[in-house]
């Protein structure tokens, strides 16, 4: 209820209410000075009489002359207000309690302390008052004064009591009749109060206060346009306080007639409750400008309506949401219909907000939920809606559209509604792409297998077909790839998808990784002639090589020399790769001059290389080949001295040995051959030195000395190397055959027996394939292990790469590091590099050493080989890192380059990244937008969906709409309990808001 001030009532002034004097009957006395001092008491010479009473009181000792000398000097202070008045009769009355006068001085010093407004200590003195003793003046001064001071006092009660006494009362009348309106205005008892205010007969000076009284009265019995006539002009002659409420009577007079227009200016015109409004305040501003089509204000002022659970709420959100959508803004009519219609007040607003509710979640995405459970929610609730045919189209089209897949097909599953098979179809097979980029094969394949399940649209059915080859081809199973590829291949709308350009490049694949080297070749062919080839650069150069090697391991060399020419004339990657096999070619076709002319400039165009120390060791051979031993032997030396870690090493000091030996030139021979032995014990080139140098030794009769350098090696045990080998050969032929279980019995047999054989290094490495083979791969490690331990071989790469993996399995950092270490440095073959780099990488973001992990990310993004699916994970490495340590710069460019190639989860987290540094900049449009992409296009991703929805709620408290803000962060906490960082978040922005808007709207709990 609107009320005035209290304080505002007690301005009025109180008439008639100046003490009158006594006229008092003295003892017959002859005292001139005394008689003189009532003569002035009478003419209201107070002052005077004042004077000439202290003198005869001071003067005469008879005390009834005191006692009226008393009575008069305190009557006269209070005449005077003087400041002792009250204290002089008090004094009076407790000095001489029997006097007649008694009864009068209460109701004196009562009046006294009336006029100086101490109404508490005012009742105290009337009620001492005998009301029988009083004359008829006094008893309604009486009756008045004592039922303002229980008025001002709050009792009501009491105060109708003593005023009633006096509302006929020429002097007392209209006041009291004035205060007994205003309690019934205060009891709204409009009837009684409206009797009281129409008999106050000085109505102007009571006009201001009654005007505004009988405006609210009109207002509340609902005579709105009598408000309005009574309000409007009073409006002039009110304070501020006054015009304040007497505009907000005004404003909603005309609000609840429907002049809207009318009612905006004194609505906006009221100042609220101590300066701040109320939920309804801001809600009826805000209809006023919404009915006038000013949806602009209507929104900013719907939009202070913070936490409202009631109906005016409920309108508020739906008119609010409304507005909205009339000024494009899709993102916020959403959260606004959404928050309608979780409320219950008003039926018909709640189902017209659910409906726009869902038909948004279906246009823009939902981030809160998948849009599919919206619909499906919506024909739940209102299974009779007449909408409920639309909604239904809508739901099959939103499986698709919300790229939420795995919710989608978890509804899906459950609803085996044959109409919804169609969406089964492409739901399955967009949830299988989706497991393809997160590297899931296995999980991939049976989700197009789904797809296939449902062969509704022969587009699909031809894209499941291709995403079904590329699983089976990614996990290895090349035959059943390859058919896929042809059943794909053979389809009539296969021509119309996306995957058709490349077809022929992946059975080339299939055929190449089953050796099948001729039909590869082929179908390479085929892809190189196509436009599809001349459009992708780098698959074109990729598929030039594998025809190249295709016809190189079939045999056919000048095609193969064709291909690798094309290559070479591209200027790709691997030119070198192509450079150096065309010069091996050539070898083939009995041109040993030109395998020499391009090996040489192989060398000088590519001394980094990872084919270098390859083409010098084939320079060395074909030189030494044509009898010109001195470059061949040249050819090696470089090998030794400049790539002192190639594998080719060991063979190659091996190779000048032999040439030394068939020089008939021994002792530089044995010098080599001494040398592999020290430098590579145990290796087959070492078993090899040996061999030879010990038929040198034979021929020069030199067996002794043979025999005490023999001794000296622990890999070699003279007395039973027939035996050795005769049992390493049984069992690598098991090996070599496939026959697992066999390989691994003979093998321990033969380390068993030969524990520092010939082959022991070789066994090792056999056996530890073969046990990986059949998943034991604990028991392969040792084996692994030995293998590197050993001076580098033509094993050692092998080995550290399964030895990674093992390690990397078991999740054991440390080893995987150093092993991934000397795979990185050691490693021949590009992918085993990059394998060592990607996950280096990934071990120390792990770890939180975030240098090298950046370190090692950047090696990965300076590949150009780089899958791109490794490129992202190295760009978020680098991304995270730089958040971690604060590189807020790094991040920024980092997570920029991400959005351009990240699939799934990353590019989920780059978005929220992008919409946060938006956010930061102050660009919070463009950083909704960031939001928005992240809900439609990624809203499986819920997590990074939830910190994104933080950050728009800032977004829109930087865009001073506090209703969205808050009503966000409010979701946020509800929805996203399986993320307590992010509700802590919100929480705690929330409370900030909160706070703040609590300053202003005084509906806000802050609770």
């Amino acid at each position: 209820m609107r009320k005035l001030n209290r304080a505002l009532l007690l301005s009025i002034p109180l008439y008639g209410l100046s003490l009158q004097a006594q006229q008092s009957t003295i003892y017959t006395h002859q005292l001139k000075d005394f008689d003189r001092a009532i003569t002035l008491y009478n003419d209201k010479q107070y002052q005077a009489a004042q004077i000439l009473f202290e003198k005869t009181k001071a003067e005469n000792q008879d005390m009834d002359v005191q006692a009226d000398c008393a009575y008069y000097i305190a009557d006269c202070a209070i005449h005077l207000n003087q400041k002792n008045a009250d204290v002089l009769m008090e004094d009076f009355v407790e000095d001489y309690p029997t006097s007649t006068k008694s009864n009068q001085a209460y109701i004196e010093v009562a009046g006294y302390h009336f006029s100086q407004g101490r109404y508490k200590q005012a009742l105290e003195w009337y009620d001492k008052v005998d009301e029988n003793g009083l004359s008829g003046a006094d008893r309604e001064r009486y009756n008045f004064q004592k039922g303002y001071s229980y008025f001002n006092a709050g009792d009501k009660k009491q105060a109708d009591k003593y005023l009633e006494q006096v509302k006929d009362s020429e002097k007392y009348g209209s006041q009291a009749k004035y205060y007994l309106g205003f309690m019934a205005y205060e009891g709204d008892d409009y009837k009684k109060a409206t009797q009281y205010f129409e008999q106050v007969e000085d109505k102007e000076k009571y006009s201001e206060k009654m005007s505004y009284f009988q405006a609210d009265m009109a207002f509340k019995e609902g005579q709105f346009q009598k408000a309005i006539d009574l309000g409007v002009p009073q409006l002039p002659k009110s304070d501020a306080n006054e015009k304040s409420e007497l505009s907000k009577i005004i404003g909603e007079s005309y609000f609840n007639l429907g002049q809207y227009a009318k009612a905006i200016p004194y609505l906006k015109a009221y100042r609220g409750d101590k300066g701040k409004w109320s939920n309804t305040d801001f809600y009826q501003l805000g209809y006023a400008y919404y009915k006038g089509g000013d949806y602009e204000n209507a929104i900013t002022e719907f939009n202070k309506i913070i936490g409202g659970k009631d109906a005016i709420a409920q309108n508020a959100y739906y008119h609010l949401g409304e507005s909205y959508l009339k000024t494009g803004k899709k993102q916020q009519a959403l959260n606004a219909f959404k928050n309608a219609s979780e409320m219950e007040f008003e039926a018909k607003i709640q189902e017209d907000a659910w409906l726009n509710y869902a038909k948004l979640s279906y246009e823009i995405g939902n981030p809160y939920q998948s849009t599919p459970e919206v619909l499906n929610a919506y024909m739940e609730k209102y299974p009779a809606s007449p909408y409920k045919q639309e909604i239904q189209g809508l739901l099959i089209d939103s499986y698709i559209t919300s790229k939420n897949y795995k919710e989608a097909l978890t509804l899906l599953e459950k609803d085996k509604n044959p109409a919804n098979r169609a969406a089964y179809q492409k739901v399955t097979f967009y949830r299988g792409t989706e497991l393809h980029h997160d590297s899931q094969y296995q999980e991939a394949l049976a989700m197009f297998k789904k797809s296939l399940g449902e062969p509704r649209d022969p587009y699909y059915t031809a894209r499941a077909t291709f995403w079904k080859g590329e699983e089976e081809y990614n996990l290895g199973a090349y035959n059943e790839a390859l058919i896929s590829y042809k059943q794909f291949a053979g389809m009539a709308e296969a021509k119309n998808t996306p995957e058709f350009k490349n077809i022929n490049y992946n059975i080339g694949y299939a055929y190449f990784n089953q050796k099948e080297y001729a039909q590869a070749a082929q179908y390479f062919a085929d892809y190189n002639k196509s436009a599809a080839a001349k459009g992708d650069k780098v698959r074109y150069n990729d598929a030039l090589l594998r025809e190249g090697d295709s016809n190189f391991a079939g045999g056919k060399y000048w095609p193969a020399m064709e291909a690798y020419n094309k290559a070479i004339e591209q200027k790709g990657t691997d030119a070198d790769y192509a450079l150096f096999q065309k010069a091996i070619s050539y070898g083939f076709v009995q041109r040993p001059e030109k395998k020499i002319e391009d090996l040489t400039k192989f060398v000088s165009a590519y001394p980094k290389s990872q084919y270098a120390d390859d083409a010098l060791f084939e320079l060395g051979n074909t030189y030494v080949a044509e009898k010109q031993n001195d470059k061949g032997l040249a050819a090696y030396d470089r090998l030794i001295n400049e790539y002192k870690t190639s594998t080719y090493v060991s063979r190659a000091i091996l190779r000048q040995g032999l040439v030394y030996y068939n020089a008939s030139q021994d002792e530089k021979a044995l010098a080599k051959f001494k040398k592999v032995v020290a430098e590579f014990p145990g290796t087959p080139e070492a078993v090899a030195a040996v061999e030879t140098a010990r038929t040198i030794y034979i021929d020069s009769g030199r067996t002794a000395e043979y025999a005490a350098w023999v001794k000296t090696l622990t890999f070699v045990d003279v007395s039973d190397a027939d035996l050795d080998n005769d049992s390493f050969e049984a069992a690598e032929k098991q090996y070599l055959q496939n026959n697992t279980k066999q390989a691994i019995s003979t093998l321990n047999q033969y380390l068993a027996q030969f524990p520092n054989g010939i082959s022991a290094l070789k066994a090792h490495f056999y056996l530890a394939q073969s046990y990986y083979a059949d998943g034991l791969e604990e028991n392969a490690t040792p084996h692994y292990e030995y293998v590197i331990s050993k001076s580098k071989s033509e094993y050692t790469e092998q080995a550290l790469s399964r030895l990674s993996e093992i390690y990397l399995k078991k999740k054991d950092s440390a080893k995987s590091i150093a092993v991934l270490k000397r795979l990185e440095t050691e490693a021949d073959y590009p992918q085993n590099k990059t394998f060592a780099q990607s996950n280096l990488m990934k071990l120390y973001y792990e770890s939180q050493d975030f240098a090298n992990a950046v370190v090692y990310a950047d090696k990965v993004l300076a590949n150009a080989k780089t899958e791109d699916r490794v490129k992202s994970d190295a760009m978020i490495i680098v991304a995270r890192s730089a958040i971690k340590t604060g590189n807020e710069a790094k991040a920024r460019e980092s997570y920029g380059k991400l959005l351009a190639t990240a699939k799934g989860e990353l590019a989920a987290e780059a978005l929220y990244y992008d919409a946060l540094f938006k956010n930061k900049d102050g660009k919070f449009e463009a950083s909704n937008a960031a939001v928005q992409k992240l809900s439609k296009d990624y809203s499986g991703y819920k997590y990074f969906g939830s910190m994104g929805l933080v950050v728009m709620a800032k977004n829109f408290y930087g865009l001073k709409d506090s209703y969205q803000a808050t009503y966000i962060l409010e979701s946020v906490i509800k929805n996203f309990t399986a993320y307590p960082d992010v509700v802590a978040e919100a929480q705690k922005e929330l409370d900030l808001i909160k706070g703040e808007e609590a300053k202003r709207n005084s509906s806000i709990n802050k609770n």
